[in-house]
């Protein structure tokens, strides 16, 4: 997997969730609020310590992140 400077993942931080470093901001957190319909901006505004790039950063984990996994789907008569 690509190695992604601004994003750290420790266990002692948030449990090892992976966070933009330096902070305690989950990479999860900003793309729920992404997905909330919230502009970057806004998100920037909420939490004054990141940046645009810290954004788009961690949208960019998440889709390299995602891009290693095995996606498993459930059968219509297991739903």
């Amino acid at each position: 997997m690509k190695k992604h400077e601004r994003i750290e993942i420790n266990p002692d931080i948030m449990f090892g969730k992976p966070v933009v470093a330096g902070t305690r901001i989950t990479v999860e957190l900003i793309l729920r609020k992404l997905a909330g319909g919230m502009a970057p901006e806004e998100i920037i505004k909420d939490h004054p310590r990141l940046k645009l790039e810290d954004i788009h950063t961690a949208e960019e984990f998440a889709a390299d992140y995602l891009g290693q996994e095995e996606i498993v789907f459930a059968s219509k008569s297991e739903r």
